[in-house]
């Protein structure tokens, strides 16, 4: 545990807005940079053991009911199947995002008749299987080894983080997303009555997951994308009004149990993220760049009151130019004098990140990332690079 140990220290501490011994790194990695990788390197990549990140997500299967994949249609590179969601999904060759044909519940009334196994059934996290979330993204899995086995792997050297969605991030994938816009506004009573539901499923599915970890845990992620580019899905009094207490329950479970907090929501959720300071959030991630986010202004404003993960624009890296990867680090890093920022991609390491372009990102992290700050140096490198 020495090695975990001291990338948890490492986060606690930059987590708690003070200065470790150098900057924390981590990522989520697309399949088709994990298979470029593994085309340099060998099959055996493993990008969090290569670079030697400082921690991982591991997540356990939360799908409302615990079963196979039911595979309605198989063509080629073209796959159409359902889920313990109930949706029916199709994934088509490489695209990046599977398409979602169908959800199980159809009709406002129908979500009082949706059903949740128990969030606690040990197969969530002792089975091996396959599940709509882990399973389910720009490629698909099958028979994905038991959450516990995978926490088991990485428990020794890295900060292992568990995982949760919070209420909206579940609900539209039980009903679609255009139905939860119109359902909450036209049948507000049904609708929270489900948010309700879900909510109470999720924290027994935290709390069992928690419990599950047996102490291997030092974090947990709450997955909650409640914006886009250009602001909030709706308004930030519905998510103050049905969400924030949701999260706020979770928060302070894990707390309660000597975890850190991760929130991860894409877009621009700004007008919310004084609702995560006074809900306790330690960090929020991942900051997209293209939605007009930037963490040495924002870190800025939030100094000493919420820390952020993320913010390194992916199409630098995409672009392979030494010089614009090189240049997007230096600027971020000036987010991290003082602790309160772990570098990360804005989103994640796509597929159209070459192994040579994350590398690059790694190796200007290491070299100008370590505590105290050299911000002399990082000024003048980042002088040169804007000649």
């Amino acid at each position: 545990m020495g090695k975990a140990n001291e990338k948890i220290q490492r986060l606690r501490a930059v987590l708690s807005h003070k200065e470790a011994d150098r900057v924390p790194i981590s990522d989520f990695f697309w399949t088709g940079h994990l298979l470029k990788c593994r085309e340099k390197f060998g099959p055996d990549f493993d990008p969090y053991r290569m670079y030697d990140l400082d921690y991982i997500i591991i997540t356990p299967n939360m799908d409302p009911k615990i079963q196979p994949f039911e595979i309605l249609l198989e063509e080629g590179a073209d796959i159409i199947l359902k889920t313990g969601f109930g949706a029916t999904i199709k994934r088509s060759g490489t695209a990046p995002m599977p398409h979602f044909d169908k959800f199980s519940v159809e009709t406002p009334e129908e979500m009082a008749d949706f059903t949740f196994e128990d969030p606690a059934d040990p197969r969530r996290f002792h089975q091996s299987g396959e599940d709509q979330i882990n399973c389910v993204g720009d490629a698909l899995s099958r028979g994905i080894p038991a959450w516990t086995e995978r926490v088991d792997a990485y428990k020794d050297d890295f900060a292992v983080f568990g995982s949760v969605t919070e209420v909206y991030e579940y609900l539209w994938r039980c009903i679609g997303t255009e139905n939860a816009m119109y359902w909450m506004l036209e049948e507000p009573e049904m609708f929270a009555d489900f948010v309700g539901r879900i909510g109470d499923f999720l924290y027994t599915f935290a709390e069992a997951q928690v419990k599950a970890g047996k102490g291997r845990l030092s974090g947990m992620y709450i997955w909650g994308d409640v914006a886009y580019r250009n602001g909030m899905l709706f308004s930030p009094a519905i998510w103050r009004k049905l969400f924030k207490p949701q999260v706020k329950r979770l928060i302070d479970l894990f707390h309660a149990n000597g975890l850190m907090v991760v929130y991860h929501g894409c877009g621009n959720a700004t007008p919310i993220y004084d609702d995560f300071v006074e809900i306790g959030l330690d960090a929020y991630n991942p900051l997209e760049v293209k939605a007009d986010l930037d963490v040495v202004k924002i870190g800025r404003q939030y100094e000493g009151r919420l820390a952020f993960v993320g913010n390194v624009d992916v199409r630098c890296m995409e672009s392979g130019d030494a010089d614009t990867i090189r240049r997007e680090v230096l600027y971020k890093l000036q987010a991290a004098q003082g602790g309160g920022w772990v570098c990360q991609s804005d989103h994640s390491v796509s597929s159209d990140v070459s192994p040579e372009s994350y590398a690059l990102m790694v190796e200007t992290l290491r070299e100008f990332g370590t505590y105290p700050l050299d911000m002399a140096r990082i000024a003048a490198e980042l002088a040169i690079l804007d000649k």
